[in-house]
């Protein structure tokens, strides 16, 4: 059987992230995803990609990453893994979901 590699797409701080990562699984703690084993590509290409430098220091050393399902925007399965890339969601049809308004609680 060949081994999964899934691409994961998702928002951060107003950028969609796309990484390549061998496990995704719902976690134990509610409203999140784990993505674990993240994949780099090889450290000896001549071309350095900024983005892809930028990903790799930010995910350095990271064991597991929990993702809110609502940062979401989708996951594959794919069949090889391909470039990982950082761009800024402006102008692009990707928004956020809406969350609920928060409620404190207690009298106010």
């Amino acid at each position: 059987m060949a081994k999964q590699i899934f691409k994961v797409i998702f928002l951060n701080d107003g950028q969609v992230f796309e990484l390549y990562a061998k496990q995704v699984y719902q976690s134990d703690l509610y409203g999140f995803i784990e993505v674990e084993e993240f994949m780099f590509g090889e450290r000896s290409q001549l071309v350095v990609d900024p983005g892809e430098e930028k990903l790799k220091s930010e995910f350095a050393g990271v064991k597991r990453s929990y993702i809110p399902m609502t940062a979401i925007v989708r996951i594959d399965e794919v069949e090889k893994e391909g470039t990982i890339k950082v761009h800024d969601a402006k102008g692009s049809k990707v928004s956020q979901l809406p969350l609920p308004p928060f409620k404190p609680e207690g009298d106010l």
